[in-house]
């Protein structure tokens, strides 16, 4: 109960916020209105200061109340926010090199580990010292990153706070832990009237003062509370990955576009996970609160895998979890930087458009499963113990968490298989052996390999190749097997380019010929958007014809709009170039070759 003295962070927090935006400092520091920003008028940068304040009084409260004990630690803690606040001023004020700022975010990282923070659930002390000072700085400049739109990173501080306040409560008791969660929770809570504000933009940002002293404290806490318990479980292991699922996904997904376009990670940009939310049609409000529900759901499914400790549910949850991380971040990554949009709710939509991705998701799970079981009965058959089974279970958990992580970046789940080839092999067998590697290296420095036969991961790794292998490359054997079959069976499906009279007339003619069918209309027309034309929907725009052939596949693209500009209809062409798909130009009869156009581009 004594911890319910951390409530002082609301009010010192919001006082003193109130308090600055009626100083002169106001007006000295502030965030002026650029083209990688969102906000349109000068706003102080001086919420760093408030949030930091609101956590110093509540943890000095507690303290004073006797209600933890460790207090070395908790002023380590405490210090090493110290650090990054007072540097993240002198970046808002002044502004620091990249180079500074990492410097300051591994000297408060030092604070914390001589202070007697650990890293317990590995047991080499340098490998340990190593994953704590990458987390915490990553974790620090992953908020830092995630401070661009109103209320973000207080709202997800927030909520990953108050999950860690429960896992001290009810999972890994920690007095300490509970202490800076509320603390920094509540501080959040008392944070955001002022930069949160449904009908008016914020009146304050919390600055790199802020966000990452926020990100540093947030990243000490999944140490502290998860981490810092000897002993192994993939749960446990997952909380603090969970909790923060949202900033880490954000950060991922920039630093691959970035480096992708050629860009410094560290400069500013719309292509957050927030503003590709407000690019598909949801308000800044909106996708802020969903971004919570997000983080908020992910925290309490990690929290749920450790309270229930069943393996199998564990390893259900991975399941579910990267089929929901895979989808959500298939959608992110391809969304259209067009001003036209395709009609219908776009969260539904992006989870039918990549329905194959959750079918290859799903996939990946049974016969990932089904080759370490299979590896785990050759190797060691009906002879094992619990402790045995227990590092099976940790080591089939590990490797499904590993083999997801790997397939992203090597595209596993990128790709159309059914035009696989040798480099799509290549793919999968580096996936496999690094996925692999990474598992035995955590089963490894978690576990004491006891009458465990480390050969199982070389077997499991030859069967996932096959495995996977074979289950990718099903597709092409099948689609070129049954081409023949398919091609006399069933009905030609057309998409029809331009809905103009032409379209229209092209249309009737299509019904009344034997083998034909129309799956839809793409036009530029915006009146046109999101109608159907004599029972035929108008899919989408020219931009959106990548999409629309992805969705819907049709058989033949007809193009009744030659005398379009140009660069509209290389749109079509490259398009139907890249996914093999014939079309043609039609004015009163079909013709054999497309007009000649600026850009050079064949779709047969």
């Amino acid at each position: 109960m004594n911890a319910a003295v951390t409530a002082i962070a609301v009010p010192v927090t919001m006082a003193v916020t109130w308090a600055l935006l009626r100083s002169p400092f106001a007006r000295r520091i502030v965030a002026a209105p650029r083209g990688d920003r969102w906000h349109e008028a000068p706003t102080p940068l001086l919420g760093g200061v408030a949030l930091f304040a609101g956590l110093v009084a509540a943890v000095g409260a507690a303290a004073a109340a006797g209600a933890f004990h460790g207090y070395g630690e908790a002023a380590g803690i405490v210090g090493g926010c110290a650090v990054l606040f007072v540097a993240g001023l002198v970046d808002d004020a002044r502004g620091l090199s990249p180079v500074t700022k990492i410097g300051a975010q591994v000297a408060a990282a030092a604070v914390v580990l001589a202070a007697g923070v650990k890293v317990e659930i590995v047991s080499n002390n340098v490998l340990a010292v190593g994953l704590a000072i990458v987390w915490l700085v990553a974790m620090t400049n992953a908020f830092n990153l995630l401070d661009n739109m109103d209320g973000l990173a207080a709202t997800l501080a927030f909520v990953a706070a108050s999950s860690f306040a429960v896992d001290a409560i009810m999972i890994h008791p920690n007095r300490m832990a509970l202490v800076l969660s509320l603390a920094l929770a509540l501080s959040c809570l008392g944070f955001l009237p002022f930069n949160f504000r449904p009908a008016k933009p914020a009146a304050i940002f919390m600055g790199d003062a802020g966000s990452q002293m926020l990100g540093f404290a947030l990243a000490t806490l999944g140490l502290v509370s998860s981490w810092k318990v000897a002993g192994t479980t993939v749960a446990t292991m997952l909380v603090p990955l969970l909790v923060l699922a949202v900033p880490i996904l954000d950060t991922t997904l920039v630093t691959i576009v970035r480096l992708l376009e050629g860009r410094p990670i560290t400069q500013g940009g719309l292509d957050h996970t927030s503003h590709r939310l407000v690019g598909r049609g949801l308000t800044e409000k909106r996708a802020v609160v969903f971004l919570g529900l997000a983080s908020a759901a992910l925290a309490a499914t990690s929290l749920g895998y450790v309270g229930l400790g069943d393996g199998r549910l564990t390893l259900v949850g991975i399941l579910v979890t990267f089929v929901v991380l895979v989808q959500f971040g298939s959608f992110l990554s391809q969304v259209e930087r067009s001003e036209v949009e395709l009609s219908g709710p776009p969260i539904v939509r992006a989870l039918i458009v990549h329905r194959r991705r959750l079918v290859e998701v799903v996939i990946d799970f049974c016969l990932t499963v089904a080759g370490f079981v299979a590896a785990y009965f050759l190797l060691i058959g009906h002879s094992d113990t619990p402790y045995v089974r227990h590092v099976a279970t940790v080591a089939v958990a590990a490797t499904l968490f590993a083999r997801y992580l790997a397939f992203i970046p090597f595209g596993l789940y990128r790709g159309v298989w059914r035009y696989a080839g040798a480099r799509d092999a290549a793919n999968v067998i580096g996936a496999v052996v690094v996925s692999e590697v990474v598992a035995w290296a955590f089963v490894d420095l978690t576990t004491i390999f006891e009458r465990f036969p480390q050969s199982i991961f070389v077997v499991d790794a030859l069967l996932a190749i096959v495995l996977i292998g074979a289950s990718r490359f099903a597709e092409r054997a099948l689609d070129r097997g049954l081409s023949g079959i398919r091609d006399r069976s069933r009905m030609r499906r057309t998409l029809i380019v331009g809905a103009g009279r032409n379209g229209r007339s092209l249309l009737n003619e299509l019904r009344a010929t034997p083998g034909e069918r129309v799956i839809g209309f793409i036009d530029d027309a915006r009146d046109l958007r999101g109608r159907r034309l004599q029972g035929t929907s108008v899919l989408g725009t020219l931009a959106d014809v990548g999409f629309v052939l992805g969705r819907w596949d049709p058989d033949t693209v007809l193009v009744t709009i030659p005398d379009a500009p140009g660069e509209r209809l290389n749109l079509v062409l490259e398009a139907c170039s890249r996914a093999q798909i014939p079309c043609r130009f039609v004015r009163r009869q079909f013709t054999a070759e497309a007009p000649r156009l600026p850009v050079e581009a064949t779709a047969e």
